[in-house]
């Protein structure tokens, strides 16, 4: 059970963190001020970091192996970042994208359930 909260923990925390730097590109770019921006990006990152942080003590304590967390921490970037940035900037992801973001997830799966 301690495993599966710790995947969601580092899921949440790069969630937050790559929101964090799509916000901060996005509402820069558009012209907003910039002490504004960074500070809602600061807190987000916050957030994000912390979750992120407490994903990995959690997942190194119960998993006793901290490249099966970093994984699950890298194919959750690779997996939450094109979804998030598609939904905010809307624009198509690449081939090469497409191709990451599948073998991301095979990478996930491999981490877990491979020994």
């Amino acid at each position: 059970m301690m495993q599966f909260a710790a995947i969601i923990l580092i899921f949440l925390g790069e969630f937050f963190a790559i929101i964090a730097e799509l916000y901060a590109s996005r509402e820069l770019a558009a012209g907003r001020e910039f002490l504004e921006v960074f500070s809602i990006a600061t807190f987000l990152m916050l957030v994000g970091g912390s979750l992120l942080i407490g994903g990995y003590m959690v997942g190194y304590t119960h998993l006793k192996n901290i490249w099966i967390v970093m994984a699950v921490s890298v194919g959750s970037i690779v997996v939450v970042e094109p979804l998030l940035a598609y939904m905010m900037f809307e624009h198509l992801p690449t081939t090469g994208a497409v191709i990451g973001l599948v073998l991301g997830v095979v990478g996930i799966l491999a981490a877990l359930l491979l020994p």
